[in-house]
This record gives structure tokens, sequence and C-alpha cells, in this order.
């Protein structure tokens, strides 16, 4: 990015109140940030919440069968070389130099899982994405082994209910179906991991000692941490029958983990921040007390409510995670969260599939701005099920209320509602999770570019929104992790540091958003069950082994019967 576009985007940020630099150099803190669609490096100056420079690539994502999401890990090792090198080259328009890089941060898709052979740093199978679908079957043979095919039955231990979601589902997928990785397991060579292992592993050495290392947040994303004692569980692990050794150490949140050796541009750079990306957004927005919430708007919608020390077993349909662990010996802080599997996806639904807009970005807010209402349409976007805080697989996408005086420009508003009231539910459930119902909403993401999108948030949850001031706050959050690590980004002043927001207040009555609310919860109601259930390979074989058990003289009797009855009717 050039010198006069980061001048341009900053005045537009900041107006005549852009901040002025005096001219001393700071300690630099890089950022990886490795998204669903997007592969970013950006560079800040210590204790500065405004981006340096920074450089994205886009990422190819492959959809090999209906609900299925693949990754080229390779791609994404190769876009961050790239990436890091283009902005590394514009350090110099600021008087710096790569030197002046004191730290390195990784933040990361999260439930994204990748396996690889320990030997050959080869991978054994694509990237395996976060909101893939394909591990249904396996869901199916994991609840036939718990009492009363319960999906929570591990969420005391884990946070977490029993769903395709989780990357023990899809290690265990990967085990059962993919001949590599079965065999790459029997010779002790097989490597697991969330992407940022896969990149920490390959950027300090990989082949040659590379650290297999995560941290407490993408750890607690997999289905086998245990939320209390921060590791692995030896039960979890039996349950989806995961070696531990082929599992990353855990680690906290912000510690010099080891340096980059990998012949890059990053070469000798301490890697010292690692977070989930949600998780990373919390600390960019500043959400470091117990009580604050923040959603980001994406492919998916996280809302992450930070419940401090003590973690909180929802009841109501949330996920209990690790918010962050900013040291070896500092304290674990949990969150509520709710995960919302389609929100800008819809939007990419409207243009790729149905052909309503042309240009996401732009078209959405233009289109639905042209009407003043949806027309009573509702859209439910559950392309592969619903995630929070309904936890169902076989739900599918809906659209109601069509009339004959229905338009595409109701249609794509309905599209934006859909995201506001899926955040709705989600701060329904905390609400009664917690007994304290949020007070403002701190929200970032690609999305939150769309005004009339962040005013509908406002009228539809009767709470302001704090939009801030860049689109993307996880690159932030991990440097402010990976800077406080090497002692030039002290969380406490971060802590009551004012980030610019731009704030949406809501204009509607409760009784206009409630009504509007109990719609969208009828048309939740008709998109549940279309989604047939398919039978586990564990639950035929237990079928099986019951038809086994008749004894053969009462089979023999029954053809005998039918034999008899048959000739009769043919003697009439």
């Amino acid at each position: 990015m050039s010198f006069k576009r980061i001048l341009r985007r900053q005045k537009r940020i900041y107006g005549d109140e852009m901040p002025v630099r005096d001219g001393t150099k700071k300690s630099l803190i890089g950022a990886i940030d490795d998204g669903t669609k997007t592969v970013r490096f950006v560079i800040y100056e210590a204790e500065r919440s405004e981006e340096l420079v920074s450089h994205q690539l886009d990422k190819t994502e492959a959809q090999p069968q209906e609900g299925w999401y693949e990754q080229d890990p390779l791609e994404i090792l190769h876009n961050i070389k790239m990436c890091a090198e283009n902005a590394i080259d514009q350090l110099a328009e600021f008087g710096y130099s790569k030197d002046d890089i004191v730290a390195l941060g990784i933040t990361n898709q999260r439930e994204t899982t990748i396996a690889w052979d320990k030997f050959t740093g080869e991978p054994l199978h694509p990237a395996i994405s976060w909101n893939d679908i394909r591990t249904d079957s396996t869901v199916d043979a994991i609840l036939a082994k718990v009492p009363d095919r319960n999906k929570n039955y591990l969420k005391n231990i884990s946070g977490l209910p029993i769903s395709p979601y989780f990357s023990a589902l899809k290690m265990r997928w990967l085990k059962d179906n993919i001949k590599s990785v079965r065999r790459a397991s029997r010779d002790k060579r097989l490597l697991f991991g969330t992407v940022d292992s896969w990149i920490v592993w390959n950027l300090t050495g990989g082949v040659h000692g590379g650290l297999h290392i995560t941290d407490v947040t993408n750890a607690s994303r997999t289905l086998l941490m245990n939320l209390e004692t921060l590791n692995w569980d030896p039960m979890l692990c039996r349950l989806f029958g995961i070696h531990r050794e082929s599992l990353p150490q855990i680690r906290s949140s912000a510690e010099i983990y080891g340096i980059v050796k990998d012949g890059s541009i990053l070469d000798g750079i301490r890697i010292s921040g690692i977070l989930g990306n949600q998780q990373s957004a919390l600390v960019g927005q500043n959400c470091l007390q117990a009580g604050q919430a923040k959603n980001t708007y994406r492919t998916g919608c996280f809302l992450l409510y930070n419940t401090g020390t003590r973690h909180v077993q929802s009841t109501h349909g949330l996920l209990t995670t690790v918010a962050y662990k900013l040291g070896p010996n500092a304290p674990a802080v949990y969150a509520l969260e709710g995960s919302i599997a389609v929100a800008g996806g819809a939007m990419k639904f409207l243009r790729d599939n149905l052909k309503l807009i042309k240009d996401v970005t732009q078209d959405t807010e233009h289109i639905a701005g042209q009407v003043f209402s949806t027309g009573d349409v509702y859209f439910v976007p559950a392309l592969n099920g619903l995630y929070a805080p309904y936890w169902r697989k076989d739900a599918r996408g809906i659209i109601c209320g069509l009339t004959a005086f229905t338009t595409k420009n109701h249609i794509i508003r309905a599209a934006l509602e859909a995201v506001c009231f899926q955040t709705r539910d989600i701060l329904e459930a905390m609400n009664k999770d917690c007994g304290m119902p949020l007070s403002k909403l701190h929200v970032d993401g690609r999305m939150t570019s769309n005004d009339l999108l962040m005013q509908l948030q406002a009228d539809l949850t009767g709470i302001p929104v704090l939009r801030a001031q860049s689109w993307d706050m996880s690159a932030l959050g991990v440097g402010v992790a990976a800077g406080h690590a090497v002692g030039v980004w002290a969380v406490e002043r971060w802590r009551h540091h004012a980030t610019p927001t731009h704030t949406f207040l809501p204009t509607t009555t409760d009784d206009d958003r409630d009504a509007r609310y109990t719609k969208w919860k009828m048309a939740v109601q008709r998109s549940l069950g279309w989604a047939s259930t398919k039978k586990s390979i564990t639950m035929t074989e237990e079928r099986f082994k019951l038809l086994a058990s008749i004894p053969a003289t009462l089979y023999l009797i029954g053809s005998f019967t039918m034999l008899v009855v048959s000739n009769i009717l043919k003697d009439r």
C-alpha cells in the first residue's frame, strides 16, 4: 500500500484529527493474518492501533463436493511469504527496515485442520475448512458412543457440542477415509494441527526441528482440550481416536515460542503471539473486561462475550472458549461465543448462485436501500445447517413470505436482516446464560463497511453498535499479544486505549423489533429438518448385529409360512 493511499485512508478515518507522527522510530510488530478467503501481512508501530503497512493475497478454496471446502496448505505458506516481502518493501517509505521488526504474531482461521508428514513436511490432504460439513457421518458415529446420543455430552469438559464444525471430527474423518493419513498414524509420523500449528512448524524449520505448537485459543476449538487443565484431555482423545503424540503442544497466547528460520525474508524474527482470529479481534477491539463483547462479520459471523477468568457453561446453545492467555503465568480468560455459519457467505450465495447482485460490497447496500422493509420476506441462510444457538445440521436455507410484489431488493434486504437476526439470537442466549444484557456491541469485519447493515443491526438488537476504525481487527489483536510478550506493547496501557469508532444508534421501537424477531423465529422453525440424517457406520453395524442375533429357526419358520400363504393364494 502506497504512502499516499495510507494518508487518504487515515484522513477518511480520523478527519482533521489525523494522528501526526513525531518522527521518532518505534519498534515494529509484524502480524500474519490467515483468513478463510485471504492471507494478510500487517506491520504496526508498537502501541499504535493504525496499520503502518500491509499487503494481502486471495486464497483458492476448492469445493470438491457439496458442503466440502478445502484449501491448499502450501498456498497458505506461499502467500504468507509474498505478503511479508511486499509489506516489508514498503517500510523504506517510513524510514524503517526489516531489522526494526522485533516480534511476529500469527492469527488464523480456527477449526480448519491440516494433516502432514513430520519427516517429509508434505501435507497428506488438503486443509479441511472450518465450515466443511463432510463429517456428518463421523458425528453420528461419535454420538452413538455417548449416553442418549447427547450432542452436549462433552460440553462440561471442552465447552463445545459434538458438531462437524470442530477439528476433532475433521481429524477423525481424515484417519477413517484417507489412506496416507492412516498409514502415517500407524508409522508414527503423522502431525495434526490447526493452521497456526502448520504455519509455526514451517516457519521455525519444518523437518529441521520445526516447533509443533498451538495456543490455548486454537486448542479450545478442537473438542480435544480440557477447559480446566488447558491440556489435551485423555478421555476426549480416546473417544475420537486421536493419538496425543500427533497433536501440538499447547502454549499461552503471548510468549516467545521460537525464531523464524525458513530461509524467507522473516528469518531471525521472534514469533511471540498466537491467537485464533476471533479471539484476536476481541483483543484488538479492546474488549478485555468481563462483560464486553464484539462481533466480527466475515464469511461467518462470530460474537464473543468476555466472561473473565471464569468459564460459564452455556445452557442455551453457546460455546465456552478460551478468549486469551497473555503469558505462560497469566490466568486464562474465557468467553462465551456464538458462531454463525453464514453471514457474508449469504451475500456470496446471492451473487454466485442466484445472480441477484454483481458486487457484494457495493450492490447489497445500494439495492437493499431502495426499499424501506423486506416486505415481510425472511431469509434463513442455513446453507450448511445452523450453528449457535440451534446446532441443527439438518437445517437448510429457506426464503419465506414471498408475495406477487416481492422483488430482488426485498430478498437482498432480508439477507442483510438475517445476519442481524442471527446476532440477536446469540445475544438473547448470552443474556439468559449471564443474566446481564449487553449495553453496546463492538463490531468489525469486511461487512461492517455496509452502513445499512450496521443500522439494521442496531435497530434489531436495540443497542448501540460501535464500528471499529478498521474492518480487520484480528491482526491488531495478535500484534498486541506479540508486542506484549517482548515488552514493547503493554497490555495494561492497551486496556485503557480508546480506539476510534463510528456509532449506530437504534431508531425503531421495542414493539416493532420484537414483532420482526418473532417472525424470524417462525422462519427458523420452518428451516429445520430439511436434510435427511444419514445412518452412521456404527449405527448400521449395531443394527446388523441385532438382526444377526435372531435365531435362524425363526427365519426359516417365517419363510415357510410365507411360502404356504403364497401357494394358497395361487390355488384361489
